[in-house]
């Protein structure tokens, strides 16, 4: 995974992209925008522009959610589930072939090291793929014993939702899109897709990965544009039957306004401040990489990220002392060179962002113990960070940074489960939490306690496809991945027969 890249396909990928306005596609055509606009996409590294992509409007979209109307009710309602299996796995197998362009193109778009592009974004799109294949042909109704007079043949199916908008956050474009899509694919729904502005052309590439794998024309759409136009058209349309959007939780409740307008089914996987507990009977040869990964991988914009770190007083100084050292030695560069840990925020806005944050903990009382600083002036760099002695009313605390920012405190054992869990459940959110401790009773206790939707004990990792993925609170609705995630394209249909 550490492997250089190719210097030669990459002058090919600016070559390509920066030749003219790089089109979407509707049905099975590659088209401009209606109104010929384009909006810029930047690499983070440099702040250059990398392409002009087709900024898609209200006519755009109307096209497109009627390229995914025919198609869902014309011949792709035809297709059997095998049928589908296997052009998911076509898909992967292209995916795969063309592993080293899609991850140049993720690491060109979003500033991602290219060791953590070819691992987790092409193999995690590969892996999404070939899960959601095997759904594809075990997608079961049910029969029922009913109450009413007489014989009765009574069942239940599920039936493919229908026309799914999915809207793909910035940070991990490509296997979020393949990670929404592969689900609604399997369960015989048409999908309109719409990925961040900021981060548009491994999806677009993706989309001539699908028609070359043999997904029908209208089955997959990609419309390129900005959130506040082709975003709030596409939610608010009404020939759309589902909406699934992962971003922020402020534009999650502009997708829940929209979508009054069409009872559209909607599914969020929304913002995060998730905790991460470190006891003093922790194994710290595990417990402080996890912790310091947690925030400081992709420079902390991760919705999952473990950006509270509450910490025994019994280790609390040597655990202070692993994250911080991991975040001197962490190399903070380039994103194509092989030993670049954390590259650049996405943007110049994200850059400002996450050092206002940074400030505004400096002001509020915060104590430095390590970074605090953007990183030169080419590109947007900053230092991964971590933050002493916050209080829960600081904004640093409460609010989703997005960036690499830790914010950590300290517990003693007057803190008992109940007292801990309270404080991992003090913010708005509950997307995720980890746990470090060699008591059994002790983590799953606090597992029980903590309103997350996924809890990590002894451990970190990414997504695995079989978990389901979600949120409580102001993190989501619903959840995506495994049997929920297949299941969230259906509808139930109950069906009786008199005898």
């Amino acid at each position: 995974m550490n492997a250089p890249y190719n210097p030669g396909l990459l002058e090919q990928l600016k070559l390509r992209y920066g030749a003219g306005p790089v089109k979407m596609l509707i049905g099975a055509d590659w088209v401009e925008a209606a109104s010929g606009e384009t909006f810029e996409t930047r690499n983070p590294s440099t702040g250059e522009v990398i392409a002009h992509v087709a900024a898609a409007g209200d006519a755009d979209i109307d096209r497109a959610v009627a390229a995914a109307r025919a198609a869902f009710e014309g011949p792709w309602s035809k297709v059997k589930p095998a049928e589908r299996a296997n052009m998911l796995l076509r898909l992967a197998d292209l995916i795969e072939a063309n592993a080293e362009e899609l991850a140049l193109l993720e690491t060109l778009d979003v500033g991602r090291p290219i060791q953590f592009s070819r691992m987790l974004d092409v193999g995690g799109a590969v892996g999404q793929l070939r899960y959601n294949a095997g759904w594809a042909t075990k997608i079961y109704g049910e029969t029922a014993e009913i109450s009413a007079p007489g014989e009765w043949l009574s069942y239940v199916l599920r039936e493919p939702v229908g026309v799914c908008a999915q809207i793909v956050p910035w940070n991990f474009p490509l296997v979020m899109a393949v990670g929404k899509l592969a689900p609604a694919l399997a369960a015989g729904c048409t999908v309109v897709l719409k990925p961040a502005e900021q981060t548009p052309l491994s999806t677009l590439r993706l989309g001539e990965l699908a028609l070359e794998a043999g997904i029908p024309e209208g089955v997959l759409n990609i419309v390129s544009g900005l959130g506040r136009t082709a975003g709030a058209a596409l939610a608010a349309h009404p020939g759309i039957n589902k909406i699934s959007f992962t971003g922020s939780t402020q534009t999650g409740k502009a997708i829940i306004e929209a979508s009054k307008s069409n009872f559209a089914r909607v599914q969020l996987e929304l913002g995060g401040k998730s905790p991460t507990f470190i006891f003093a009977d922790a194994d710290l040869s595990r417990a402080i990489p996890a912790a310091a990964m947690g925030i400081f991988f992709n420079a902390g914009q991760v919705c999952a990220a473990g950006s509270r770190l509450f910490v025994h007083e019994k280790v609390a100084d040597a655990v202070l002392e692993g994250v911080v050292n991991m975040a001197k030695g962490m190399k903070v560069g380039q994103t194509l060179e092989a030993d670049t840990m954390i590259g650049p925020l996405v943007s110049a806005a994200q850059l400002d962002r996450v050092t206002g944050y940074i400030a505004s903990g400096r002001e509020e009382g915060a104590n430095i113990l390590v970074g605090g600083e953007r990183i030169g002036e080419e590109g947007y760099f900053v230092q991964p960070t971590v933050l002493l002695d916050t209080k829960v009313d600081m904004r640093v605390r409460k609010e989703e940074i997005f960036g690499p920012v830790l914010c950590a405190m300290r517990f003693g054992d007057d803190d008992d489960v109940d007292a801990l869990a309270g404080r991992g459940n003090e913010t708005e959110f509950g997307l995720s939490a980890s746990i470090f401790t060699q008591n059994i009773s002790t983590a799953h206790k606090l597992a029980r306690r903590l309103k997350a939707g996924t809890v990590r004990i002894n451990g970190s990792g990414g997504v695995d496809p079989a978990l389901p993925l979600g949120g409580f609170k102001a993190s989501g609705w619903g959840r995506e991945n495994g049997k929920a995630g297949i299941e969230a394209y259906t509808e139930l249909k109950a069906v009786s027969v008199s005898l």
